[in-house]
């Protein structure tokens, strides 16, 4: 196929590589500069990245996805018939306005946020959620296929994805604190985290989040995957879905004042388990 890629950051560039190793023609742009990825053409603006058979987009927040494509009006000029496939974890809101302008325009428009990290991008093992007509969806899913180990349809109405992919965002957070307190306590007793560690890992917690958080937290090492800065906006579209339905969510605010404290502790660019820090050493 006849691909765009707008937005090369660790996920973004791991996920256009895979494409042309698959032997798509990848069209990208990125904000800042040629990441030097073999294979990919690179264009001078993101209007003909819009040009080919679909384009998918990884731009950090609605912020980003409103200044390069809406305010500068790429959309407008996109090829007839294109798909839009929107990776980033947005707002639902914002999910939905897409939606009605890609539909206004005569373009397809699909939500396509994942669960992984770039070393799972770059693996090409992603767990991809879509919202869209199913129809607009079968027609990029060959794309998605090369990016993704399961391709996870949650419904016609784009804001479903974001709705799944805001949630366990949410829910991975939650374990990244549970882990940090946990240890507060045991520690406290003079047991050591890998023992701790490897009795909740090969009992009740043996899953991927807390395998991986634990790591980090067991090696004190928070390099970034997935920064905190980031955990901390999705952590505010969580809260603004709670309060749009109405209601409130004890443990997402306490994990959101947690995260957003260890941000202004100036932990924002090391991963998003740095929170664990945080609460460990400094809370």
């Amino acid at each position: 196929m006849d691909v765009g890629f707008v937005g090369l950051g660790a996920m973004g560039g791991a996920m256009a590589a895979n494409l042309v190793k698959a032997g798509h023609r990848v069209r990208a742009w990125n904000r800042s500069g040629d990441p030097s990825i073999d294979g990919l053409e690179m264009v001078a603006t993101p209007r003909e990245a819009f040009q080919g058979d679909a384009v998918l987009t990884m731009l950090s927040d609605d912020a980003a996805i409103r200044e390069v494509l809406l305010d500068g009006r790429v959309l407008d000029g996109a090829r007839g018939n294109l798909i839009h496939v929107v990776t980033s974890t947005i707002s639902t809101a914002f999910a939905g306005e897409l939606a009605e302008i890609h539909e206004r325009i005569g373009l397809g428009y699909v939500s396509a946020p994942v669960l992984g990290r770039p070393d799972v991008a770059r693996e090409g093992q992603l767990n991809i959620l879509t919202g869209g007509a199913q129809d607009v969806v079968a027609r990029v899913r060959p794309l998605l296929e090369v990016l993704g180990k399961k391709v996870w349809h949650m419904g016609d109405d784009p804001r479903h994805a974001n709705a799944a992919k805001i949630a366990a965002n949410m829910m991975i957070t939650m374990a990244i604190e549970a882990l940090a307190e946990a240890v507060v306590l045991t520690e406290s007793a003079g047991l050591s985290r890998d023992a701790f560690f490897d009795l909740i890992l090969n009992t009740l917690f043996g899953c991927r989040s807390y395998q991986s958080y634990s790591a980090h937290i067991a090696q004190d090492s928070y390099e970034p995957g997935f920064k905190a800065i980031l955990g901390l906006k999705d952590l505010r579209l969580a809260t603004e879905i709670a309060r749009g339905a109405g209601r409130r969510l004890p443990v997402l605010d306490a994990v959101r004042e947690r995260m957003r404290d260890a941000v202004e502790a100036g932990m924002g660019e090391r991963d998003w388990s740095a929170m664990a820090d945080f609460t460990i050493n400094h809370a």
